[in-house]
C-alpha cells in the first residue's frame, strides 16, 4: 500500500507545478518514480498521468488556443520523432543531453538577467521548434525545451504561452501514450497506479491552476526560466 501512496503523492507535486506553470510534471515525476519503481515503468506512468494534466490544461484554457500557433509545432514533431528515433540514437545521447542542459541554464539565466525584448517571431520558427522538441523527445525524452524557449521568445500573454504548451504537450502526450500501448511498455501494474494517482494528479494540477491566476505575467516568465534553470541542471547532472 506504500507504493501507491507515495505514487499518489509525486503527482499531486508534479500536477501541482505543470499546473502553475504549463509544463514540467515530468522534471518532478521522474526522478521520484525511479525511487520506488522501474524507470521503465515510471515513464509509461508519467506519460498516462500527462494526458490527465495537459487534458485538463488545455480545456481550461480553450479560449486562449490558437490552432494557427499549435499546429505547426505538432507537424513538426512527427518527423522530428522519426529522426530522433533513427539519426539522434546513433549519437551519444549524453552528450546531447549535456549540450542541451548548458544551453537551457545560460538561456535562463542570460533571460532572467537582462530581459531580452519579446518580439512576433517568423512562423518558420515554429516548425524549428516543433522538430527538435520531437527529435530531441525521441531520442532521450526530454522535448520540451525548445518548444518552451520558443513560446517565451514571442510577444505572446502568459494565457497564450500557456494554452500553446498545453495544446503542443496534450498531442505529444497522447502519441506517445499510443506508442507505448502498442509497445506493451503499458502494463497492468502501470495502468492501476495510473488509475490510483490520476485523482491525485487531477488535484494537483487544480490546485496549481489556481496559483497560477494569482500570478502576473513577468513573474510567470522568470517562474519559466528558473525551472528551466532547474530542469538544465537535472539534464546535466543525470
Amino acid at each position: 500500500m506504500l507504493t501507491p501512496l507515495l505514487i499518489s503523492i509525486i503527482f499531486l507535486l508534479a500536477g501541482f507545478i505543470q499546473g502553475v506553470t504549463g509544463f514540467g510534471s515530468a522534471l518532478v515525476a521522474i526522478p521520484l518514480l525511479s525511487l520506488i519503481i522501474d524507470v521503465k515503468g515510471a515513464v509509461p506512468l508519467c506519460i498516462l498521468n500527462s494526458l490527465v494534466i495537459t487534458t485538463y490544461l488545455s480545456l481550461k484554457m480553450r479560449k486562449h488556443l490558437d490552432a494557427k500557433k499549435i499546429v505547426p509545432l505538432c507537424a513538426a514533431a512527427v518527423p522530428g520523432i522519426i529522426v530522433g528515433s533513427t539519426i539522434l540514437k546513433q549519437v551519444s545521447s549524453t552528450i546531447i543531453q549535456i549540450c542541451l542542459g548548458i544551453l537551457l541554464v545560460a538561456y535562463s539565466i542570460y533571460s532572467l538577467i537582462s530581459r531580452p525584448e519579446r518580439r512576433k517571431l517568423h512562423s518558420i520558427w515554429s516548425y524549428i521548434a516543433g522538430f527538435l522538441s520531437g527529435a530531441i523527445g525521441a531520442a532521450f525524452s526530454a522535448g520540451g525545451p525548445p518548444t518552451i524557449i520558443y513560446a517565451t521568445l514571442n510577444d505572446w500573454k502568459k494565457d497564450t504561452i500557456k494554452a500553446t504548451l498545453s495544446g503542443f504537450f496534450l498531442f505529444n502526450s497522447y502519441l506517445i501514450a499510443t506508442v507505448h500501448a502498442i509497445n506493451g511498455l503499458t502494463t497492468i501494474e502501470i495502468f492501476t497506479y495510473f488509475m490510483i494517482s490520476a485523482p491525485f494528479v487531477f488535484l494537483g494540477t487544480v490546485l496549481g491552476t489556481i496559483c497560477y491566476g494569482k500570478i502576473l505575467g513577468e513573474r510567470y516568465l522568470q517562474l519559466i526560466f528558473i525551472f528551466l534553470i532547474l530542469m538544465g541542471f537535472m539534464m546535466i547532472v543525470t
